[in-house]
Order: C-alpha cells, then sequence, then structure tokens
C-alpha cells in the first residue's frame, strides 16, 4: 500500500491532538500502510526557528516528506489558526514538498469557532505547497476526546464516525492515481 506520514504539529507531546495522530494512525497501519508518524515538536528548536535548512533534521523531514505517498497533519488550533511550530516546520520545506501527495487536514481545539481554520488558515498553506489532492478534513472538539489513566484514547462516537470516515477517505485516495501524474 502507501507511504503515510502523519504529522503532529502540536507543541505538547501529551496534546489530545498528537494522542489523536497516534490513534487514526493505528487504523491506517490496519488497512496495510506503512505510517511514519512525525512530532514537530522534537526537532530542534534551533533548527525550526533558526531557518537552519541543513540542520541534519530538517534534511531528515525534508526526506521523510519526499518519500511519503500521503501526509496526514494534524495541529491543534491556536488563536484561530494551525500551531506555530507546524508554521516553522511549513516554512522550511521546499515550495512544493507536497507535489503528487495526498493530503488529510485534521484539527483539535476548545470551541466550534475554531472549525473554519482548516479551510482557510490550513488548507491554503497546503495547496500551495503542491498537493494533488487534499481530502475533507476534519475539527474535533477537545471535550470529545478523552485519554484515560491507562493512556488509552476513546473519542465520542459522532466524532469517531465522522473521523473514521475522513480516515477511509484519505485511505482510498491515497490509491487513486493522481489526475497530473495520468496526463504527464
Amino acid at each position: 500500500m502507501a507511504t503515510v506520514l502523519s504529522v503532529s504539529g502540536s507543541p505538547s507531546a501529551s496534546s489530545r491532538t498528537n494522542r489523536l495522530l497516534r490513534h487514526l494512525d493505528q487504523r491506517l497501519t490496519a488497512q496495510g500502510h506503512e505510517v511514519i508518524p512525525l512530532d514537530v515538536r522534537t526537532i530542534p528548536a534551533e533548527a525550526l526557528l533558526g531557518a537552519d535548512f541543513r540542520h541534519p533534521a530538517i534534511v531528515e523531514t525534508t526526506e521523510l516528506f519526499a518519500r511519503a505517498d500521503g501526509v496526514v497533519v494534524g495541529t491543534p488550533v491556536y488563536k484561530a489558526s494551525y500551531s506555530g511550530v507546524l508554521k516553522a516546520l511549513l516554512d522550511l520545506l521546499p515550495q512544493y514538498a507536497l507535489t503528487g501527495k495526498t493530503v488529510l487536514p485534521l484539527a483539535t481545539g476548545g470551541t466550534t469557532a475554531h472549525v473554519l481554520a482548516i479551510d482557510y488558515a490550513l488548507r491554503p498553506v497546503l495547496n500551495s505547497m503542491g498537493a494533488s489532492h487534499i481530502v475533507q478534513g476534519w475539527f474535533t472538539l477537545d471535550q470529545d476526546i478523552t485519554v484515560h489513566e491507562d493512556g488509552s484514547l476513546s473519542v465520542a462516537p459522532s466524532a469517531g464516525e465522522a473521523l473514521t470516515q475522513v480516515v477511509d477517505q484519505f485511505s482510498a485516495a491515497l490509491g487513486r492515481t493522481p489526475l497530473l501524474a495520468v496526463a504527464g
């Protein structure tokens, strides 16, 4: 199947966003995809904030994007936009790092007032980076994500059903040949 890069743009290791992505990674793996998790917060700050394109961590991350057939991008919403650490990473990637890739944007936040952050903040950046297909994204309220004492995660039924649907649509889209590839 496909290689999927699952990018968590959360600055916190214990965030709901990060845990939700890793939960969804399991579904993609069960569908036969190779999933490579990438937590942006683990990239050295001096590389991200210093815009060090030659830093080994940035070079390695750029190679992961190049290798992937599809990319899941998850972010908490802060001030009606995606996270700063995700912005710092996207700024360091080549302009067309998503060319030929299928992309699934996901976001989490505390209020439905931020639901449009995917379409008005994140999607335009992903599109400008050359994504061949950006599937329908999904915004999940923090209150719909429960992290249990044992570290397991549960998602409220309505949000869980919607997430399953968008992940399955993303998975199905990975099997299609992009129109640009057919025309070329």
